[in-house]
């Protein structure tokens, strides 16, 4: 068996991708594929890496936990789904880096099923959007207080990525920008849950329908029906020039109304991450899905 952990990150998924696979697991059930319901392993989880203080679990906690998680007796894959795995939101930010306690918390959580093959899959977001989004996310809170006095042009997706390999070496990685998300959806539930090529899956457009009109959004989906498309490449050439047609204006513009986020910032933040993408292709353990 193999556990499958999908990490967020905060202000990228919104639970999209848990719902859409919670959804067909009976599609996914008869291929080997577990998604057992977030509540039956979110607390459990994190209390059980708590108690065990990083040491690995015992054979008997381990199976005990698992009857917990899941009803089947085997599965090829296990998958779970948390954003808070790396982080509670209000701690994103600490010591002037990103998740500065992922590396260690993915050991920990891992030390649960020490001889379980684990991989893990993320999105990550331009900071120049992920900064505010986070913001709005923790009410209450000033950006100043949101980036606990760290420099916004210092935060590293990069770094995160290189800590979590240098603590976890066997830990692969499978890494998307949210940015991208729309266009590689399909391939982003293949990557998590590995079902088989061919597998059709219901409820896939969810992030469309919030992207575009309903008038895009069915005659898209009349032109897939009408024009199947022969390859990845020819289905993201299709859906792009639909959400150029029928995009939702309000659903990708994003206004900054922060002290001192000007253009100049925005620009230097997407010139940073940029960067890091090109950085982390080059990772030995990471696979990053490209548009």
């Amino acid at each position: 068996m193999r556990i499958v952990y999908h990490l967020g990150a905060h202000c990228t998924d919104d639970e999209r991708l848990i719902r859409c696979l919670w959804k067909n697991r009976e599609i996914l059930g008869p291929q080997g594929i577990v998604v057992p319901a977030p509540t039956r392993y979110r607390t459990l989880l994190r209390d059980t890496a708590v108690t065990l203080k990083g040491r690995a679990a015992s054979r008997d906690t381990q199976a005990l936990v698992l009857e917990q998680i899941m009803d089947e007796e085997t599965a090829d894959r296990l998958i779970l789904s948390w954003e808070n795995f790396l982080s509670y939101p209000p701690w994103v930010i600490r010591s002037g880096r990103l998740y500065p306690a992922a590396a260690e918390r993915i050991r920990a959580f891992t030390q649960i099923f020490p001889e379980i093959e684990a991989e893990f899959h993320m999105a990550i977001r331009n900071p120049a959007s992920f900064l505010p989004a986070l913001h709005s996310r923790l009410r209450g809170k000033s950006m100043e207080e949101v980036l606990g006095g760290a420099d916004p042009r210092n935060l590293s997706w990069y770094r995160l990525v290189e800590e979590v390999r240098t603590l976890n070496p066997d830990a692969n990685l499978t890494i998307w920008c949210d940015e991208d998300t729309p266009l590689i959806w399909p391939e982003v539930l293949a990557a998590v849950s590995g079902h088989a090529p061919g597998t059709v899956l219901s409820d896939t457009d969810d992030l469309l329908v919030e992207l575009m009109s309903a008038d895009g959004i069915e005659r898209m989906r009349a032109y897939l029906a009408a024009n199947p498309p022969a390859n990845v490449l020819q289905r993201r050439r299709i859906v792009s020039a639909f959400l150029d047609k029928f995009v939702l204006s309000d659903q990708i513009d994003m206004e900054f109304d922060l002290p001192d986020w000007d253009e100049d910032l925005v620009d230097l933040l997407t010139e940073t991450y940029q960067a890091d993408i090109a950085r982390m292709r080059g990772l030995e353990g990471v696979t990053f899905l490209n548009p």
